[in-house]
C-alpha cells in the first residue's frame, strides 16, 4: 500500500513595494540647466559686491578726497573711480532686485508649467510619487536654493553700501530702491513669494508662457502693493515741525507734510510757497493762520523696521499663496481621479 505524500507548497514572498523615486536626484538632473544658471548668476554678482565693497570703494573715496582738497579751477582727481564705483552700484542693485522677477518666471514656465504642457506630472502621479509629495519636492529643493543665494546676494550689498557710508560722497542714500530693498531680506522674501506664485499660475494655466508671463506679472503686483503703497505704512512716522521760514525739514521718506496752524489743524501748502521768504507767500500764510510747517516721515533709524515688517507681510502672503497651491493641486488631481472613474 502505497502512501500519498502532499507537499506543502512553498509560501511566495510578497513583492517588495517599489523604492521611491529619487527626486532630489532626478530634480536636479531635469533642472540642471536652471541651477548652473542661478549659481552662475550668485557667484558674479557676489564677486562684483565684493569688488564694490572693497578695492571700488577704497578708489572712489580716495578720488572724493583728492576732489574735496582742490582749490584751484583745475584739479587733478581720479574720476574714472568715481563713475566707476556709480556704474557697478547701481548696475549690480538693479541685478539683485530683478532675482525675485527671474524666480518667479522660472517657477511658472520650467518647474511646474512645463511639466504639466509636456504630461510629465501627470505621468509621475501615476509611478509610486504622489502628487502633494510631487509638489512638496518640486517646491522645497528651489526654495532652499532660492533663499541661500538671495540672503549672500542682499548681506553682500549691505555691506557694499555700508563700506562707502561717510567716505562716498555718491553713495545712495538710505531710503533710495538700490539701498532699502536691495540691502535686506526683503528680497529674500520677495523672492519665496515669486516661487509660490510661479507655481501657483503654473498649476492653473498649465502653459509654460502663459504662466511665465502671468508669474513675472505677478511678482510685479506684489512688488508695487507692498515697496510702494504699503511699506512706508508699516510703521509709526515720525514728525518734524519746523518754522514758516525754515520750511519743510527732515530727511528720509515723506509720508505727508503741510502747514500747522496755532490751533492744531494741518492744512495743505499753497503751491509755489515753500517758505515765508517770499513776501506774498508769508502774507498768505497769515491769511490761512499757519504758524508752522510739519513734515510726517521715516528717519534712518526705521529703515531695518520697515524692512523686517516688509519681509514678515512677504512671508505671509508666501504662507498663503503656498497653502493655496496644495489646494489646487488636490483639487486639479482629484478631479482627474474622478474623471477616470
Amino acid at each position: 500500500m502505497s502512501t500519498l505524500t502532499t507537499s506543502t507548497p512553498t509560501a511566495v514572498p510578497a513583492p517588495a513595494p517599489a523604492a521611491p523615486p529619487r527626486q532630489l536626484r532626478w530634480l536636479l538632473r531635469l533642472h540642471r540647466p536652471a541651477l548652473c544658471l542661478w549659481t552662475g548668476l550668485v557667484v558674479v554678482l557676489a564677486a562684483l559686491l565684493l569688488w564694490l565693497g572693497g578695492p571700488l570703494t577704497d578708489a572712489s573715496a580716495a578720488a572724493w578726497q583728492q576732489w574735496g582738497a582742490c582749490r584751484t579751477e583745475v584739479c587733478t582727481y581720479d574720476q574714472e573711480s568715481i563713475l566707476r564705483y556709480k556704474d557697478v552700484s547701481l548696475y549690480t542693485s538693479y541685478a539683485v532686485l530683478v532675482l525675485p522677477f527671474l524666480v518667479a518666471s522660472w517657477a511658472g514656465a520650467s518647474l511646474i508649467g512645463r511639466e504639466l504642457e509636456t504630461g510629465t506630472a501627470q505621468l509621475a502621479w501615476t509611478q509610486s510619487v504622489s502628487p502633494t509629495r510631487w509638489l512638496a519636492a518640486k517646491l522645497a529643493l528651489p526654495a532652499a536654493l532660492v533663499t541661500a543665494g538671495t540672503a549672500l546676494l542682499t548681506l553682500l550689498h549691505h555691506l557694499a553700501w555700508s563700506a562707502g557710508q561717510g567716505r562716498v560722497d555718491n553713495v545712495k542714500p538710505w531710503y533710495s530702491i538700490e539701498a532699502l530693498y536691495a540691502g535686506g531680506p526683503v528680497v529674500v522674501a520677495l523672492a519665496l513669494a515669486g516661487l509660490a506664485s510661479g507655481a501657483l499660475l503654473g498649476l492653473l494655466l498649465g502653459r509654460s508662457l502663459a504662466a511665465l508671463i502671468g508669474s513675472a506679472c505677478a511678482t510685479g503686483v506684489l512688488w508695487i502693493g507692498l515697496f510702494i503703497l504699503a511699506l512706508p505704512r508699516l510703521w509709526p512716522t515720525v514728525t518734524h515741525v519746523s518754522s514758516l521760514r525754515e520750511g519743510p525739514s527732515g530727511s528720509g521718506i515723506t509720508i505727508a507734510e503741510g502747514l500747522l496752524t496755532a490751533d492744531g489743524d494741518r492744512l495743505d501748502i499753497p503751491q509755489y510757497c515753500g517758505s515765508s521768504i517770499d513776501p506774498s507767500c508769508s502774507r498768505l500764510f497769515d491769511h490761512l493762520g499757519a504758524v508752522s510747517f510739519y513734515r510726517d516721515y521715516h528717519p534712518e533709524s526705521h529703515s531695518w523696521p520697515l524692512k523686517f515688517m516688509a519681509t514678515a507681510v512677504l512671508l505671509a502672503v508666501t504662507a498663503l499663496l503656498t497653502a493655496l497651491v496644495f489646494r489646487v493641486l488636490r483639487h486639479r488631481t482629484a478631479d482627474r481621479r474622478g474623471a477616470a472613474v
